[in-house]
This record gives C-alpha cells, structure tokens and sequence, in this order.
C-alpha cells in the first residue's frame, strides 16, 4: 500500500495527517510514533505488515510534520484524535501500539476506548512522571537527564534548547541517519548497530525531516505532556496488553518498564535483548500478535 498522506479533522476542527501501510485489507493497527517523530516512523520493510495482515495506521501527533499543533495537550488528549481518525476510516475495532514517546499514547488509548481496542502494546515508554518515591530518571543516560531538566523549567529556554537539538539532529542525519543520537549519548552498542543498518537509512531520513518540518512544536508538547499528569490510569486498562521494555535502554530505562508491567492489569511482558531501538525482527512480532483475534 502507498504511503499516501490523508488528512482527517479532528473534533476540535484541528488537522491530522495520516498514512497508512501493510494490507489495505488486514486488521487495522495505529502506530503511534516516539519522541519526536511523525507518521513516516515504519517498519522499512512494509511487506512485513501485509504478511502479517495488518493495515498499520500512522498520524503525525499534533506539531509534528503535517498535524496542527494542539497547545496544552496531554497524553491522555490523542484519544480523541485516534477515534476521529478511525471513525474516518471506518474503523469500528482495531489495536494500537506505541513505542518510546508513543508508548503512553498507546496506553491512554487502550484505557479509554476499551469497546474499540482490542489489544495494546507499548515498548520501551516512559513511566508517568508523578509516581510517588519512583526516580524517574535513574539509570538514564546524563544527557537524557539534562534534557528532562530543561523540559522541567519550560518556558522559552526549553524551546530553545529543543531547537538546537533539532538543527543537529538534521545536520548528521542529512549525512549519515545512522548518527542520529551523535556522541552526545552513551548508548549500548545494539543500538548503534541497529540505528547503522543500511535498510533504516531512508526512513530515519524521512521520519526525522517530516517531524521537525515545520518546528520543534511536536517535541515540545510531548516533553511537557510526558512529565505532566497523563490525564488516565494505566490501571484502567482493560484490553490484552503487552509491554515491552530493554535491558539496558539509557532513554528509557528498563525499571520504567518494569513499573509499567507491575501497573498495567494482567500485561504480557516482552524484555527485549538490550537497549531502547529494538530490532525490525522484534517489530514484525509484534505486529503479529496484536492482529489475533480476541
């Protein structure tokens, strides 16, 4: 299937851009990106989708690429753009999957359209950030850390730094999408290795330059959505969950995961060989699992 962009209106009359993949005819799946991203944020192999039967769904979150920004938005606010964009489809059932910044996303959806989902995973996300006696950023890399600091004091400065973090970005995938994360970040070397497959080279390019296409919005509103109360409960869940997390992810590091298996009712946990980018093998796995029938 073409990746032909689509855009739907959420209720609030804002515009959601959407692609979508795999098996025009398979199970409806939303994929919702990570911190940053857009909806071109895809298994480079798109027949891995048909094989499994799946008709994978993809949004830019709003700021991000072509959705408008939503000022003030929390995690738990893409349910109703989720539901606009599936009710524009026709979609009356379908599963959701969310990995790193689009792992509470995944979660809220699951929590509060539990008559339309019908199973959930979240990989490598964060835990909410208001857990009482819970070091949110224990075990992270430092420069993660800092980040996260910056976010905490928002305002323009947060805006700022989000801005030359963007530039560079840009910069060294433009010249090699395999050095997204720089020397900037200590991560494990599974994680470079995936991030240096030749195969992920143009949907690193394409997913990073659609993301900050029209600024560093997007990111902004997922770092104050993530670090702000999420607005649901993952113990609302209700739906066949899967959460998975890494070994050793310094983004995202693996006792968030492990936060998120204990809270999560009754979740399947996957705990991936090592760090926080994962394998396209692994994500081919997960696609099949969240296409079975319920």
């Amino acid at each position: 299937m073409a990746a032909v962009p689509r855009t739907v209106l959420a209720s609030d009359g804002r515009t959601l851009t959407v692609a979508e993949w795999g098996d025009a005819d398979g199970f409806p799946v939303f994929s919702l990106h990570g911190t940053p991203g857009s909806r071109f944020s895809r298994h480079y192999d798109e027949s891995e989708y048909s094989r499994a039967g799946a008709r994978v769904i993809t949004y830019d979150r709003p700021g991000y690429g072509g959705s408008d920004r939503d000022r003030g938005r929390r995690i738990v606010s893409c349910t109703g753009d989720v539901a606009a964009i599936a009710d524009a489809f026709g979609f009356e059932r379908f599963a959701v999957t969310g990995r790193s910044g689009g792992g509470p996303h995944a979660l809220a959806v699951a929590a509060r359209l539990p008559d339309r989902v019908t199973r959930a995973a979240c990989a490598v996300s964060p835990a909410p950030y208001d857990i009482p006696d819970f070091d949110w950023t224990e075990g992270m890399d430092p420069e993660n850390v800092r980040l996260t600091e910056v976010a905490l004091t928002g305002g323009p400065s947060h805006v700022a730094e989000l801005e030359g973090l963007a530039e560079g970005i840009l910069e060294r995938v433009a010249a090699d999408p395999g050095n997204l994360f720089g020397d900037d970040w200590a991560l494990p070397e599974s994680d470079r290795a995936e991030l240096g497959r030749p195969e992920r080279g143009d949907v690193i390019r394409e997913d990073v330059g659609e993301a900050f296409r029209n600024g560093v919005w997007g990111l902004v509103d997922d770092d104050l959505a993530v670090l702000s109360p999420w607005g649901f409960d993952v113990s609302e869940i209700r739906v066949p969950a899967q959460v998975v997390y890494g070994n050793s992810d310094v983004l995202v590091p693996r006792r968030h995961g492990e936060w998120l298996a204990q809270n999560v009712p009754d979740a399947e946990v996957v705990v991936e060989v090592d760090g926080h980018i994962g394998s396209p093998e692994l994500l081919a796995e997960r696609v099949r699992w969240l296409v079975q029938p319920v």
